[in-house]
């Protein structure tokens, strides 16, 4: 059963026990207003569920964000009708008057206080309580959430294998349904794309990395993006991708994103002049003396005087690199 039906058959069942507990005491006091009690019952359990259906994207983190903006905004406004002016006999003739403009003072503030801690971050809080962290804000802990491209890219498994992601794993229905359905279609193209994405989440599961498939029903017309934006940010999680757009987005939106791709960039080594390596020699070069070999992330090493040493390892030494618009290209010599 997934997230979505339990959450149907809970709302159901509440339904009927506001019912019954309404015909209940409503028998007690005139056995014929059974019925009575029970619609009034039903109304009130319908109520609070449209109540439900319209929060069901406010997460807890969200509810205590405003909870606590609550808190203060009620402080200040008990503070602001303590002052002197407040207190002067004009409140007791007034008594009326008075009391209407403490409820208004009251429930200003406390709008104010919850509307400015719902747009707060968890740093804002951080800052106004120093000591006080929640397990949550620790990045390692948040849930993270692959989108379809990140599990396509096949280099997940690997990536958790060596332990370099913390936290649960979250592959979204709506990023399955779309797996599935690239690996069901006609182009030849999106079905092997389909299935190594398919291939790579068992992977994982084969190697005892759990992963949650989160069930979530969403506005009709909704993007994947939009949705992944969405639900990262109803999670508290963060979203592990390599579409740079997504991220642009995601992080407009105040979610943490994780970009393989600047991962990767982050991780290529640098090379200066002066340094040694030891380079296998792949493929003849431009001129005739020269051999080719590449670094681990494709970074290509054009070796002087190298052609002679194909299909071997060298050890070489860093002469100098030129950018060019391919990317950077780097020489080196060999090290007699």
């Amino acid at each position: 059963m997934n997230t979505a039906s339990l959450l149907n058959l809970i709302r159901m069942f509440f339904l009927l026990l506001a019912g019954f507990i309404g015909a209940s005491l409503a028998m007690g006091e005139a056995t014929n207003a059974w019925w009575f009690g029970a619609l009034l019952g039903l109304v009130f359990a319908s109520i609070v569920i449209v109540f439900d259906v319209m929060l069901r994207h406010l997460s807890i983190r969200s509810f205590s964000h405003g909870t606590f903006g609550l808190l203060i905004g009620l402080l200040c406004a008990w503070l602001v009708t303590r002052i002197g002016f407040f207190q002067a006999g004009w409140v007791e003739q007034f008594q009326l008057a008075g009391n209407i403009f403490n409820l208004a003072i009251f429930l200003a503030f406390g709008f104010i206080g919850v509307m400015l801690a719902l747009r707060s971050k968890r740093e804002e809080f951080s800052l106004l309580i120093p000591y006080v962290r929640f397990r949550q804000d620790a990045l390692q802990d948040l849930p993270t959430l692959l989108d379809t491209n990140i599990v396509i890219d096949g280099r997940i498994p690997g990536i958790c294998a060596a332990g370099f992601l913390g936290g649960s794993l979250v592959v979204p229905r709506f990023v399955l349904d779309e797996l599935q359905k690239m690996a069901d279609s006609a182009d030849e193209i999106k079905r092997s794309r389909g299935k190594r994405g398919l291939d790579a989440l068992n992977a994982m599961k084969g190697a005892d990395i759990e992963i949650v498939i989160h069930e979530e029903t969403f506005e009709s017309g909704l993007s994947s993006e939009a949705k992944m934006v969405q639900l990262a940010d109803l999670m508290g999680a963060r979203i592990l991708t390599n579409d740079s757009n997504l991220g642009k987005v995601a992080r407009l939106k105040g979610v943490n994103v994780l970009n393989l791709n600047e991962l990767a960039l982050a991780l290529r080594p640098i090379v200066s002049p002066g340094d040694e390596l030891d380079l296998e020699l792949v493929k003849e070069g431009k001129d005739d003396h020269q051999a080719v070999g590449y670094l681990p992330d494709g970074t290509m090493i054009v070796v002087n005087h190298g052609k002679g040493y194909l299909g071997t390892t060298q050890h070489v030494v860093v002469a100098g690199a030129l950018q060019t618009s391919g990317g950077r290209l780097i020489f080196a010599e060999l090290k007699r």
